[in-house]
């Protein structure tokens, strides 16, 4: 069911980049890689042109098991100074990522540690 609302969200939004990265993010626990790899892919192209929140990315990222590259862009966000970043020590999508000792070391930078 949310999956829908967030499909219906994404197609009269599509220009609002973190709505369409909800979508990313939930395709990807629903199993649905393919779907959330394109959105993925799709943001990260947006990139130069509009302002994607590198978090987005770095929580899709998250989401199929991309470590590295979710860590890539943490960084961007942390170089941006994304304002979700404040939340990133709470923010549920980034939990599989906690206990690596990266995250630990951008929440000191951050200065939420």
């Amino acid at each position: 069911m949310a999956l829908l609302e967030l499909e219906t969200a994404a197609r009269l939004a599509p220009d609002i980049p973190s709505v369409v990265a909800s979508l990313g993010y939930a395709n990807s626990v629903a199993g649905r890689r393919t779907d959330a790899r394109k959105i993925l892919e799709k943001l990260a192209t947006l990139r130069p042109k509009t302002y994607v929140p590198a978090t987005d990315l770095a929580a899709i990222s998250v989401s199929l098991g991309e470590k590295d590259e979710a860590f890539r862009w943490l960084e961007e966000a942390f170089q941006e100074r994304a304002v979700s970043l404040t939340w990133v020590k709470s923010w549920p999508p980034f939990g599989p990522i906690r206990d690596d000792p990266r995250f630990a070391e951008l929440l000191h930078r951050i200065g939420l540690d």
